[in-house]
């Protein structure tokens, strides 16, 4: 480690929440608020088992029990990934400041899909027919929800880009919205 420049003496090594706290803070001002609190919910719900592990003891072996215990515990594959963008922000941000020389998770095998996440996902989405989206457009209450109802229904918009509009998004003069980058490009 010396020799690529990266040594600190074990008693000033941090854990990892110590540096996944100090990714965080540095991330806060260049990320939407939803962004960063999608991570922060990351950083606190997620990471128990690596939380009081000294950062450089963070390796592939590790990682990869990590994920394969995700995986044995039914998580979703799609909410994984995210929660291992997360991982590997926090882990890059680690090698920036020299308190490990390389992020492990580079190297650890990734989740892979068993083939069955569409079909779950297609036995709970219900696409609404032309009348049920008047009909139920027609029963909500107040112009702020029928609007945003409206434009996420006619406009195709997830709740992610829904919610993170802003008023600079708005094109008034030509009558559109533009949508900005997803919660995903923000984080890289």
């Amino acid at each position: 480690m010396v020799s690529k420049g990266v040594y600190l003496p074990s008693m000033k090594i941090p854990l990892f929440s110590k540096v996944a706290r100090e990714w965080l803070e540095y991330k806060k001002p260049n990320l939407r608020i939803t962004t960063w609190e999608v991570c922060e919910g990351h950083v606190k719900n997620h990471f128990h088992d690596l939380d009081g592990l000294k950062i450089n003891r963070v390796n592939v072996a590790i990682i990869e029990k990590y994920i394969r215990q995700r995986q044995e515990q039914g998580m979703n594959i799609n909410t994984l990934r995210k929660i291992l963008v997360t991982l590997g922000q926090v882990l890059s941000y680690a090698v920036r400041h020299k308190y490990i020389d390389h992020n492990p998770l580079r190297d650890a095998e990734k989740p892979k899909s068993t083939g069955n996440e569409g079909e779950y996902a297609q036995d709970k989405i219900m696409i609404l027919t032309p009348s049920q989206v008047k009909a139920f457009l027609n029963k909500v209450k107040g112009q702020k929800y029928r609007t945003m109802f409206l434009l996420a229904v006619f406009g195709g918009l997830r709740q992610g880009e829904l919610l993170g509009l802003k008023w600079s998004d708005m094109d008034w003069e030509n009558s559109q919205v533009q949508i900005q980058s997803s919660n995903t490009e923000d984080l890289q």
